[in-house]
C-alpha cells in the first residue's frame, strides 16, 4: 500500500500454523498488570487465612486484624464506609474480569495472514487516511470526512459539482475497491453520504 499514513504493525507469533485468511484480535498487555492485582489478591487471602490458623493454634491475631475485626463488629452493614468499601471492590472486580476476558487494542484492525507466521494489523487511523485520500481522487470530491470503525466505515462527502447521484456511485465504486485492498480479515461496510457543499460566502 502506497498511500500515505498506511502503516501496520507486525507481530511475529509462535502460534500453531493457520491457513491464510484468518488473523484475531490483537491481545493487550494489560492482562499482565490484572494477573498482578490478582496475585496481590491472592497473597492478601493467603495472610489472613495464615493469621486465622495462627489464631485456631491459641497465637494471638495480628493487630491488623484485630483493628479490621473491631471495626466490622461496631458498623452496621447500612454504614455509609462499609456501603462504599463494598461497591469499590465489586467494580474493581467487574473492571478485573474485563480486562482479563477483552482482548483490547480496538485501534488495531487485524489483517489476513498469508503467512502462517506473521500477524499484522492496520491501525483505524491509517485505514481511514487511505479511505480518504482515494475519495477526493473522485471528481467531484470537495471535502470527506471518514470515521473507521471495527464493523463500519461512516463516510461523510462534499460536492462542489457534478450531480450527487453520479459522485455517490463513483465514490461507492472506488471505496469499496480501496476497502478490499486494504486486506482486512472483515472487511467493514462502507456507509457513504455525500451532500453539496455549502457556496462559499
Amino acid at each position: 500500500m502506497s498511500q500515505a499514513g498506511a502503516t501496520t504493525a507486525l507481530d511475529k507469533t509462535t502460534d500453531p500454523p493457520v491457513s491464510a485468511g484468518g488473523s484475531g484480535r490483537f491481545w493487550s498487555p494489560r492482562r499482565v498488570p490484572a494477573g498482578i492485582v490478582a496475585v496481590l489478591l491472592l497473597a492478601g487471602a493467603g495472610l489472613l487465612l495464615y493469621d486465622v490458623a495462627a489464631v485456631r493454634a491459641h497465637r494471638p491475631a495480628m493487630s491488623w486484624r484485630r483493628e479490621l475485626a473491631r471495626q466490622l463488629a461496631e458498623r452496621h452493614l447500612d454504614d455509609t464506609w462499609v456501603l462504599a468499601g463494598a461497591a469499590l471492590a465489586a467494580a474493581l472486580g467487574l473492571w478485573l474480569i474485563a480486562l482479563a476476558l477483552t482482548p483490547g487494542l480496538r485501534a488495531l484492525l487485524p489483517m489476513s495472514r498469508p503467512h502462517p507466521d506473521v500477524r499484522a494489523a492496520l491501525r483505524r487511523d491509517a485505514a481511514a487516511q487511505v479511505l480518504r485520500d482515494r475519495a477526493v481522487e473522485v471528481s467531484g470530491v470537495q471535502a470527506v470526512r471518514v470515521r473507521m470503525r471495527r464493523r463500519k466505515a461512516d463516510v461523510r462527502a462534499a460536492s462542489h459539482f457534478r450531480e450527487l447521484a453520479d459522485v455517490r456511485a463513483d465514490l461507492d465504486t472506488t471505496l469499496t475497491e480501496a476497502i478490499r485492498g486494504l486486506g482486512l480479515t472483515h472487511p467493514p461496510r462502507l456507509a457513504l453520504r455525500v451532500r453539496r457543499a455549502a457556496p462559499k460566502g
